[in-house]
C-alpha cells in the first residue's frame, strides 16, 4: 500500500517549527527514521528539535553522534514544546499512545499541527494526519519515501541512519517482508554513502562483555513447548545485577531462538520494574505473533510483535503461553 506523500509535503512546507518523537526504548529504526527526518527538514530551513521519553541506548550511540536526540524532563521541559515556537509534532514507527510515554502528553496537549509516520498495522487515533504503509519492511524506508517527495537530496549522514534502520528492522535483510523495494531502497543509501560493512560493525561488533554475559544466560536457559514448536527464554532483574548489564542489552536475543530445528515462534520475557513484564514475539512461519501481542494490548507485526503484561515473570509467562497454546491449537484444528 504505497503512501501519497503530497499532503506531507504541503504539511512540512506550511511549518517552521518541528518536535519530533518516536516510541520509548528507541532502537535503530525509530531514531534513525528521527535522526534522518530530522535533517532533511533542516535542509529546507526549518527548525527541529527530537525529543523522545528516554534516552539512545548505549549500545547504539553510534546512530546519534552529535548527540541530537533530547530526553523530556532531563535535556527538556514540558512547558519548552507546548508553547507558540512549536507549530507541527510528528510521531514515527508508532501510532499507539502507550508506546511514546510521557511524550503521549506532550502529543495531546499541544495545539501544533500532528502527523504520524508508521509501518505497524495497530495503532490509536492520535489526532493527526496518518502516513501509513504497513507491508513496509521498515519505517526507515518510509522516511526514505518521505524525503524524496520533499525534494531533498540524501546526504551520507541520512544515508548511514536509514540504512541502520532498514536494516536493523529486517534482521540484516531475512524477514519475510523483505522484498525489491527494500533492496531498491537499499540501492539507493549505499550509492549515497551508506557503509554496510562499518554499520554492521558498529551495531554487532561492539558489545561490552556484559552484554554478551547476559545474552549467554538468556541462552542457556532456553525451553521449548508445544512439542517443539515454541521456543523461551527469560532475563530477570537479578541477571541483570549478575553480568551488569542495560537493560537493551537483550535486544536480537529473541531471534536466536528461531534458529532451533523445529521451532515456529519465540518469545523473550524480560523482567522491568517490579511487577511488569515485557515480552517480545517472532515468528519465521504464517503464524501471526501480533495476534498474540494484541491480546495484552501489545502490537507490531505477524512475525515480530512485542507487549508488556502488568504481571510479575512466572505468572506472565503463564499467560502467554496459555495463549500461544490456543491459537496453536486453533490453527491446527
Amino acid at each position: 500500500m504505497s503512501i501519497a506523500w503530497r499532503p506531507f509535503v504541503d504539511f512540512v512546507s506550511e511549518h517552521h517549527s518541528f518536535v519530533l518523537t518516536t516510541h520509548m526504548r528507541a532502537d535503530c529504526d525509530a531514531l534513525g527514521s528521527e535522526l534522518a527526518l530530522a535533517a532533511a527538514l533542516e535542509s529546507l530551513g526549518k527548525k527541529v528539535r527530537i525529543v523522545n521519553a528516554d534516552g539512545v541506548p548505549p549500545h547504539i550511540a553510534f546512530i546519534d553522534r552529535a548527540k541530537r536526540v533530547e530526553v523530556l524532563g532531563e535535556d527538556v521541559l514540558a512547558s519548552e514544546l507546548l508553547g507558540d515556537s512549536v507549530d507541527a509534532m510528528i510521531v514515527v514507527d508508532t501510532s499507539a499512545w502507550q508506546q511514546i510515554g510521557p511524550m503521549a502528553d506532550i502529543f495531546r496537549e499541544s495545539t501544533a499541527a500532528k502527523v504520524v509516520i508508521d509501518h505497524h498495522v495497530s495503532g490509536d487515533d492520535m489526532g493527526a494526519q496518518v502516513f501509513k504503509d504497513d507491508s513496509a519492511e521498515a519505517n526507515g524506508r518510509l522516511i526514505l519515501e518521505a524525503i524524496e517527495a520533499l525534494g531533498v537530496d540524501l546526504t551520507e549522514e541520512m544515508a548511514t541512519v536509514l540504512f541502520a534502520a532498514i536494516a536493523t528492522d529486517t534482521g540484516w535483510f531475512r524477514f519475510a517482508l523483505v522484498g525489491a523495494s527494500c533492496f531498491a531502497a537499499i540501492e539507493k543509501l549505499v550509492a549515497a554513502g551508506a557503509s554496510p560493512p562499518r554499520i554492521f560493525g558498529a551495531l554487532y561488533e561492539q558489545s561490552t562483555q556484559a552484554r554478551v554475559n547476559l545474552q549467554g544466560l538468556i541462552l542457556s536457559q532456553v525451553e521449548t513447548a508445544l512439542e517443539g514448536r515454541f521456543a523461551h527464554s527469560c532475563a530477570t532483574r537479578a541477571d541483570y545485577e549478575t553480568t551488569g548489564a542495560q537493560q537493551n542489552d537483550t535486544e536480537d536475543v529473541v531471534n536466536r531462538l528461531l534458529t532451533i530445528a523445529g521451532v515456529e515462534a519465540a518469545a523473550l520475557f524480560v523482567e522491568f520494574e517490579k511487577g511488569i513484564t515485557k515480552i517480545s514475539l517472532r515468528s519465521r512461519t504464517n503464524f501471526d505473533v501480533r495476534s498474540i501481542a494484541e491480546q495484552f494490548g501489545g502490537g507490531g507485526h505477524r512475525a515480530a510483535a512485542g507487549l508488556r503484561i502488568p504481571q510479575p515473570l512466572p505468572e506472565a509467562r503463564k499467560m502467554v503461553l496459555e495463549a500461544m497454546d490456543a491459537k496453536m491449537n486453533e490453527l491446527d484444528g
